[in-house]
């Protein structure tokens, strides 16, 4: 091997192991923009059950086709771009999310909200794997890290879409929904340069110049498999209860504290905004102290103060909601990336999994909390809701993961 090649190989190597903070950043504000417009399909719930004169189930089965949808396709989605990457499939995921956006702002009919829901959704189920994979190969081994960049640009926007639909939507009507077309057009522009950047890391791996390092997970393929399922029921405690705040929140502060739609919107935001805080500490505690030991915090942990709130007054509701917020959400970048470790070189098919079934969950736990609302109360579905972190405690039989590098 002649010295031009040599520096080209270890230019190649270093530039497949370094972590480009600029990437990262970048896909986590597509990230922010793409669950800033998703978040506005909950946040405008008490306008659209006024509007259309819904009930709680009616509401929840606009969230449960939403999230059908977001959830199905995704892990179909990462299995075929494992295979055949799709850099400018994120563009195109931008552009369902626009066109279901459109529609929203302009139904007139209970059908229209579920078409335009599922559009979204449709977006959503295609940009997650891909966006996912651009954090991994942008991670430079750091993937708690990048994960929880990529998570907190979405989280961020969960919590600032409530906020501007409080400021632009619920004073105006449903027809200012269309507003949010314009962070989709910031989206495409976005997505389109990381896309170029996407395909040269394509490329430059295709050329075998790039030296990426494996990690092979020493465990049985049963045990593997065991490891998987505790943590997809992990996922079904963390996302049943997060639905009972991000659908049904507002409605609870309504009904029992008597606030008005706008002063609950900021509750919300409140809430989300802790999540997106969670988020960001939950990678880098991972990468350095273990994601079992995470994992086992952020989703039991959470249940001494999810018990507490259906009894606290509004101050204390507030600050548990921050408090559970926080510590509920440390668990997903580890606990994705805890699986894609259990299966390496399935980033794709995994982040699907685990993003699918995280939607298909909320939007199950939708579904039925807003069943057992209408059968009930919306104060009763906070105090069932209150025991699902309990399930935490089955992060035990995890395995301590033990990686040699691949010689």
């Amino acid at each position: 091997m002649n010295s031009s090649t040599q520096t080209a190989t270890v230019d190649s190597s270093t530039l497949a192991q370094k972590t480009v903070y600029s990437v990262l950043f970048s896909i986590a504000f597509a990230h922010l923009l793409n669950d800033l417009m998703q978040s506005v399909i909950p946040s405008t719930y008490p306008i659209l059950k006024e509007n259309f004169n819904l009930s709680f189930t009616q509401i929840g089965l606009i969230t449960f086709v939403f999230q059908l949808t977001a959830s199905l396709l995704q892990p179909f989605v990462g299995f075929y771009t494992d295979k055949k990457p799709k850099p400018y499939s994120l563009v195109a995921a931008m552009v369902f999310t626009i066109l279901g956006l459109g529609l929203l702002s302009v139904s007139g009919s209970f059908w229209m909200l579920l078409v335009s829901v599922a559009l979204v959704g449709i977006g959503s189920s295609i940009f997650h794997p891909e966006a996912s994979r651009v954090a991994f190969l942008g991670s430079g081994g750091k993937r708690g890290l990048a994960q929880s960049i990529f998570q907190l640009g979405g989280n961020a926007g969960s919590a600032i879409g409530p906020l501007l639909v409080a400021l632009i939507v619920a004073p105006h009507g449903q027809s200012y929904v269309i507003w949010f077309v314009i962070a989709g057009v910031l989206g495409i522009i976005l997505l389109s340069k990381i896309a170029v950047w996407y395909q040269n890391h394509i490329i430059l791996k295709a050329s075998k110049k790039a030296v990426l390092e494996e990690e092979i997970v020493h465990l049985s393929s049963r045990k593997v498999t065991i490891s998987i399922i505790v943590l997809l029921l992990l996922i079904f405690s963390k996302f049943f209860y997060m639905a009972s705040m991000s659908s049904y929140f507002t409605f609870y502060l309504i009904s029992k504290f008597g606030l008005s739609v706008q002063n609950s919107q900021f509750y919300l935001f409140l809430f989300l905004a802790s999540v997106a805080a969670g988020t960001l500490i939950g990678g880098p505690l991972g990468d350095h102290f273990g994601r079992k030991y995470i994992i086992w915090f952020s989703i039991l942990g959470a249940a001494p103060f999810t018990l507490l709130l259906p009894y606290a007054n509004l101050f204390w509701t507030g600050v548990l909601a921050v408090i559970i917020g926080i510590i509920i959400a440390s668990a997903f970048s580890a606990i994705l990336v805890f699986a894609q470790e259990l299966k390496p070189g399935k980033v794709g098919m995994i982040s699907g999994l685990f993003f699918g079934f995280a939607f298909g969950m909320g939007g199950l736990g939708s579904a039925v909390l807003g069943y057992i609302a209408d059968k009930t109360s919306i104060e009763y579905v906070y105090t069932i809701s209150s025991y699902l972190p309990l399930i935490g405690v089955l992060a035990y039989f995890l395995p301590n993961i033990k990686k040699q590098k691949a010689l």
